[in-house]
């Protein structure tokens, strides 16, 4: 029996659950008639299936020109007419707002029935406009998706002109950022201009721009209008902006947030911090801790709390510092805005911020992890589920959900390079080595499996519903320091901001090419590029890495250096961790000197002889090896990644460079 036979039995005996679950089944085999496919999206629809699977058959079946009559009014009378009463009383009253704004120069708005666009709801967030005219559905859009597509504000030099800005998002984002003239001494109003002034009425249906007028920051142009952009405020409306003086940043100016994730150790993140250092449009710091940053928030609200018990005596608090009172008193004391505040108050790190700028900046964030912990377990259907405690504290973070809008950029480096090097690093500078306990948070440090814990690290995949994630972009650090301007070029309209001078070199506190931490190459120093650290990892230890992360060098376009890309099975994973001759020889003696030099028997209370040292170095390296074995096992087959919700997991994009601008070939 066919599954769509199944279907229909179902549903003649009533099981009207099974019936639309064989109807999904069936349409997901393929190889329906276009009868058939209109016979299961109207059971759907009618019997309440999944009627998001209803509605896409129709408009597929619409545009293969099939029972078009039939679905255009199925679909009219379903989804368009129980909104539109909606939509009209939208459309007027956003009519009604621009018939009084002063700075939109037309107000032919045409009736509701004549507009020549009708929107279709799809879901909650999106639609399908239809053309009337061309008998045409268009894609699904949703116009509150927090992506900004574009690089709005690339040029401040002049007030900003925006063309054909469609999204509730963007067009609440333009406003929020754009500063209002009188904070800047300036004429900067906003400036929208669209092709089509009935493109635009019709969009009054889906979008609200009565709050957006309020403030009357922007200025609406259509077609031949923008010939008055931009317009001297002073000869056409008295207003002469010049007289304000320039206001200061202040707390609650700042809405948006670029962050930048720390994908792992030793991965550029100091080299991009330095780079954006000393940017006119940004409140950027160095990476800090984010417990830190937690523990000082906590600590400022402490003092807050103190001071509200002290007014309640008659004791009015008079902080020092103006952003402490202006946060102090603004009636809201929220994370989010003790963090601008406490990012400002380093004063070294904002000597170069532009106060007169036309644009508020955003917050440069680098929360810092001493160490990132991923995990793989088994999910359903045998999908493997990747977990990270770290990130899952930044996505609970009330910091973060208080930014209405977030840019997140991510620096990669090779990771065979990247892992040798944060070895290096351990050794060297938290003196693992060394013949004395070291202590670390309170535990005794030993050296890690980072072979295995960067082939564990996927921090690049991501849930492209995640908030924190639908803004994002991958940054390889490699581009950024053979090809700067390129990179930084790409990267800067990405985040939304200028590609400024003080892009074009690298620096902290605005002081040019200085050592930033000791060992980092200066400036655009290509030397750590090439590095490949030999000294602290085997060709085995970097097979192994290659070969677990394998999707993720062709993504990013890594060449494999270690790894020849041919078929794996168990007995070449057992010789690449029989090569892990470096990683085990630095986590035996660090557990050697760290641990079990002072270490006890339990039955009599005395050392260990040297023999029996050896006997627990040898049970350790077993139980490192075992974890290894079953991780690359786990990794031969299909590499498809959940989260902890069973969401699948895709590649951050990574960013893409204009060819013009190269200066080397392309890295791999």
């Amino acid at each position: 029996m066919q599954t769509i036979d199944l279907a229909r039995r179902c549903a003649e005996l009533g099981a009207v659950e099974d019936a639309c679950n064989a109807y999904i089944l069936a349409l997901h085999q393929g190889g329906l008639s276009p009868e058939e496919r209109m016979e299961t999206a109207v059971y759907l629809l009618r019997m309440g299936g999944n009627y998001r699977i209803a509605y896409t058959q129709f408009v597929q079946l619409y545009h293969e020109g099939q029972f078009r009559e039939e679905c255009l009014d199925i679909m009219t009378q379903a989804f368009y007419q129980p909104n539109v009463k909606l939509m009209k009383n939208r459309y007027e009253k956003n009519c009604a707002a621009l018939k009084k704004y002063p700075y939109l120069f037309r107000t032919d708005f045409p009736q509701f029935e004549e507009l020549t666009l009708r929107f279709y709801p799809y879901d909650d967030n999106g639609y399908l406009p239809f053309d009337p005219e061309k008998q045409e559905f268009g894609g699904y859009v949703n116009y509150n998706h927090p992506v900004v597509s574009r690089n709005f504000f690339k040029n401040l030099d002049d007030p900003i002109l925006a063309q054909d800005v469609y999204s509730q998002y963007e067009l609440e984002y333009l406003t929020d950022n754009v500063r209002p003239s009188e904070d800047i001494g300036r004429e900067n109003h906003l400036y929208l201009h669209y092709a089509s002034w009935e493109t635009f009425c019709a969009h009054l249906q889906v979008l609200n721009l009565r709050e957006l007028l309020k403030q009357k920051k922007i200025v609406f142009l259509f077609g031949e209008e923008i010939s008055r952009y931009p317009i001297d405020f002073q000869e056409m409306y008295g207003i002469d902006y010049s007289q304000y003086p320039v206001k200061p940043i202040g707390v609650k100016d700042i809405h948006r947030l670029i962050w930048h994730t720390q994908l792992s150790s030793d991965n550029g993140g100091d080299f991009f911090n330095e780079v954006f250092d000393n940017h006119p449009n940004l409140i950027c710091l160095p990476s800090v801790m984010l417990d830190y940053v937690e523990k000082s928030i906590q600590e400022v609200k402490d003092t807050f709390d103190k001071a509200d018990k002290e007014r309640a005596y008659g004791n009015i608090p008079n902080f020092e510092e103006e952003l402490t009172r202006q946060c102090y008193w603004n009636g809201n004391r929220s994370d989010k805005d003790i963090l601008v505040m406490l990012f400002m108050l380093q004063g070294p790190f904002m000597g170069g911020l532009d106060h007169a700028a036309r644009i508020a900046p955003a917050l440069f964030f680098q929360p810092h992890f001493g160490h990132l912990d991923y995990d793989l377990t088994h999910g359903e259907h045998d999908r493997t589920v990747l977990l990270c405690e770290q990130y899952d504290k930044v996505r609970s973070s009330p910091v973060f959900k208080a930014f209405k809008y977030i840019k997140t950029f991510t620096p990669v480096r090779r990771f065979t390079t990247s892992a040798a090097a944060t070895f290096r690093w351990q050794i060297e500078k938290r003196s693992l080595l060394k013949d004395k306990e070291e202590k670390l948070k309170g535990k005794l440090v030993v050296a890690s499996d980072l072979a295995m814990d960067r082939s564990l690290n996927r921090s690049f995949m991501i849930d492209p519903e995640d908030r924190l994630y639908k803004d994002s972009v991958l940054v390889r650090f490699e581009d950024g320091k053979t090809n700067p301007r390129a990179t930084f070029t790409a990267l800067a309209a990405f985040l939304d901001i200028p590609y400024t001078e003080s892009m074009t070199y690298c620096s902290s506190q605005g002081i040019h090419d200085v050592e930033t931490a000791e060992g980092n190459v200066i400036g655009f120093d290509t030397a750590t590029v090439y590095r490949t650290y030999d000294d602290y990892a085997t060709d085995e230890e970097r097979a192994f890495i290659e070969f677990c992360l394998r999707d993720a060098y062709q993504f990013y376009g890594y060449d494999f250096h270690y790894y020849d890309g041919g078929p794996v099975d168990e007995e070449r994973i057992k010789q690449w961790v029989e090569g892990f001759t470096k990683v085990n020889k630095f986590i035996a003696l660090s557990w050697k000197n760290n641990v079990l030099a002072d270490a006890t028997l339990k039955d009599n209370g005395e050392k260990p002889t040297e023999e029996q040292r050896e006997g627990v170095l040898a049970d350790i390296i077993r139980k490192y090896d075992a974890v290894r074995l079953k991780l690359a096992k786990r990794l031969m087959g299909s590499l498809y990644f959940v989260n902890k919700n069973g969401q699948p997991l895709r590649m951050m994009p990574k960013l893409e460079l204009d060819p013009a601008l190269l200066r080397e070939p392309l890295y791999h």
